[in-house]
C-alpha cells in the first residue's frame, strides 16, 4: 500500500511567513508513516533546511499545480485569484464557505477541476469547536497592531510598514518602547475577549502595561442588548474578536463618530475578524482588508474631527509566525493523522459534508 502523502504548498499571500505544516509536526506525521513533500520557499519562517533534515522531500516553489492529482496539497492562506479548475485535494482557508466577497467563483474552480476542499476554519470536534485555530496569536498581535498605530498616532504619523517579530518577548518590548515605557494609561475594549483570540489580545494588553481596569472585557453578556455600543468611542483601542455566524447589530457605526465630534476618545480599531466583505459586517465604518505595508485605513469622520483608523489584516498572525505555525500545527496534528481514513474520521466526513453543500449553492450562483 502507497504511504499516504501531504503536500506542503508555498504560500503566496505577500508577507505570510507561516506554515501549516512545521518542520516538527512533519517528523511526527513522517514517523507516523506519511510521506511530506515541501515546496521550496524564502518567505516561509521556517528554512527548506530544517525540513529537509527530518526527511521531508523539497521540490520547487509553487508546483504543485503539477503534483499527481491524487495527492492532497496543504497550505494556509487562500490561492491567488484565478479561473483554473482545481482537482486535487485542498487543506487550506479558502474564505469562501460565508459568502464572502468572490466566494462562488472560489468554488466554482473546484467544480470545474472535480477537485475537494477541507477548509481549515470549519474542521470541528465532536463538541463543534475548532480542532485547530490561530485565535490567541491573531487576538495578541492585533492587539500589538492596534497599540502600535496608536503611538503612531500620538507622534502625528500613521502606521507605516509592520514587520514579523522574533518572538512574543520582542513585539512587548517593542510595542512598550514605543508607547514610552509602558502601556499605562491606554483604555482598550475587547469584544470577544472569553475567546481565544480574545484572550490573546487581552494577554497583549497586560503584558505592555494596561491597568486591569482599563482593559474592558465584553463577550455575550455585554453586547447581548445589541449596539451601537457608545462605550466604544471612549476607549484609544477597540479590538474585534468575535467569530460571526449571522446578522448582529452594528457595534459601531460612522453616523455614531460624527455625532461624537471631537469628544471621541477612540483613535484605532483593530477588526481581528476581518469579516470584511461579510454582508453582516457589525463594524461597517471601512470596507477594505488592510496590509502589512499599509496596516490601516482611515475612517471617514466627518469636518475637523480627530482621526480614526482601522486595522484589518486577515494574517494577523504572521507577526509572530513561528510560535503561531507551531501551535497551530500542533494543534491540527492528531486530525491530519486520521487523514488517510478521511472517508469514515468524522472531523474530516463533516468538512466535506460542508464542501459539498457550498459547493452547490455556488454552482447555483454561477450557473454551472
Amino acid at each position: 500500500m502507497a504511504k499516504p502523502t501531504l503536500w506542503l504548498r508555498c504560500e503566496k499571500k505577500e508577507f505570510e511567513r507561516r506554515a501549516a505544516l512545521t518542520p516538527t509536526t512533519s517528523k511526527q506525521l513522517i514517523d507516523a508513516g506519511f510521506d511530506i513533500v515541501v515546496e521550496r520557499d524564502e518567505q516561509r519562517i521556517f528554512e527548506d533546511a530544517e525540513y529537509e533534515a527530518v526527511g521531508c522531500k523539497l521540490v520547487d516553489n509553487n508546483s504543485w499545480p503539477t503534483a499527481p492529482v491524487t495527492t492532497p496539497i496543504i497550505g494556509l492562506k487562500e490561492l491567488p485569484e484565478s479561473t483554473d479548475p482545481l482537482p486535487h485535494t485542498h487543506i487550506q482557508f479558502a474564505h469562501c464557505f460565508k459568502k464572502q466577497g468572490g466566494w462562488s467563483k472560489v468554488l466554482s474552480r473546484f467544480h470545474r477541476g472535480g477537485g475537494t476542499l477541507y477548509d481549515l476554519e470549519f474542521l470541528n470536534d465532536e463538541n463543534g469547536r475548532r480542532v485547530a485555530a490561530f485565535g490567541f496569536h491573531a487576538g495578541f498581535a492585533g492587539a500589538a497592531a492596534g497599540a502600535l498605530a496608536l503611538a503612531s498616532r500620538r507622534s502625528g504619523e500613521d502606521l507605516g510598514l509592520l514587520t514579523p517579530f522574533e518572538n512574543e518577548d520582542a513585539m512587548v518590548s517593542k510595542v512598550k518602547e514605543l508607547l514610552g515605557g509602558s502601556g499605562k494609561g491606554v483604555k482598550a475594549l475587547v469584544i470577544g475577549a472569553l475567546g481565544r483570540c480574545g484572550r490573546g489580545a487581552v494577554d497583549l494588553f497586560r503584558k505592555i502595561g494596561l491597568d486591569e481596569d482599563d482593559i474592558l472585557k465584553w463577550d455575550l453578556a455585554e453586547t447581548a442588548k445589541g449596539g451601537p455600543f457608545p462605550e466604544i468611542l471612549d476607549v484609544d483601542i477597540f479590538v474585534n474578536c468575535i467569530y460571526l455566524t449571522s446578522k448582529i447589530p452594528s457595534f459601531v457605526t460612522r453616523e455614531q463618530i460624527i455625532e461624537a465630534g471631537k469628544l471621541r476618545r477612540l483613535s484605532v480599531v483593530v477588526d481581528v475578524s476581518c469579516d470584511t466583505t461579510n454582508p453582516f459586517n457589525p463594524i461597517p465604518i471601512y470596507n477594505i482588508n488592510t496590509t502589512f505595508d499599509k496596516p490601516t485605513v482611515p475612517v471617514d469622520v466627518g469636518g475637523q474631527n480627530p482621526p480614526l483608523s482601522v486595522i484589518s489584516i486577515d494574517h494577523l498572525p504572521t507577526l509572530l509566525p513561528r510560535e503561531a505555525s507551531e501551535q497551530f500545527s500542533a494543534d491540527l496534528l492528531p486530525s491530519l493523522l486520521e487523514f488517510p481514513n478521511r472517508q469514515t474520521a468524522r472531523v474530516w466526513t463533516d468538512a466535506e459534508k460542508l464542501f459539498r453543500e457550498k459547493l452547490a449553492e455556488a454552482a447555483k450562483v454561477e450557473g454551472l
